[in-house]
């Protein structure tokens, strides 16, 4: 299967993948590029549009936890203890606005798209650190 879509998020592409996609490309593909990759996929090869091909390498060679700020692991940290937004943000002394921000920066490097998933994730990939049992 290729996707072929306009999205090019990173959680987009991730959940394409993860769904079993062999390809991902941008509806702006050139025709010759959407041949080879469905050749491509015919031999169980991968197929990526050249943007995301760059930046997901990118990401694979800079870790997540360079790429989350202090604040955001903060927020993250609350939220992971059952803090509601509001309660993060009077913790913080910052607007729940502000700690919407925060997890919305945060969806999208962790390539989730919610507050429940944003945990796992930052639990899976040690940016909390581990829950006593």
């Amino acid at each position: 299967m290729i996707v072929l879509t306009t999205y090019d998020t990173d959680g987009d592409v991730l959940r394409a993948i993860e769904a079993g996609a062999s390809g991902y490309l941008l509806k702006d593909a050139r025709e010759d590029e959407l041949f080879r990759a469905v050749h491509a996929a015919a031999r169980g090869e991968a197929a990526l549009a050249p943007s995301i091909a760059t930046r997901l390498v990118g990401q694979m060679r800079t870790p997540i936890s360079d790429t989350v700020s202090p604040r955001e692991l903060e927020v993250l940290s609350l939220v992971a203890g059952g803090a509601s937004n509001r309660e993060a943000a009077a913790r913080l002394f910052i607007s729940e606005a502000t700690v919407k921000t925060h997890l919305l920066h945060l969806y999208e490097k962790l390539g989730v798209n919610d507050r429940a998933a944003a945990v796992a994730v930052a639990y899976d990939r040690g940016l909390l650190p581990a829950r006593a049992r």
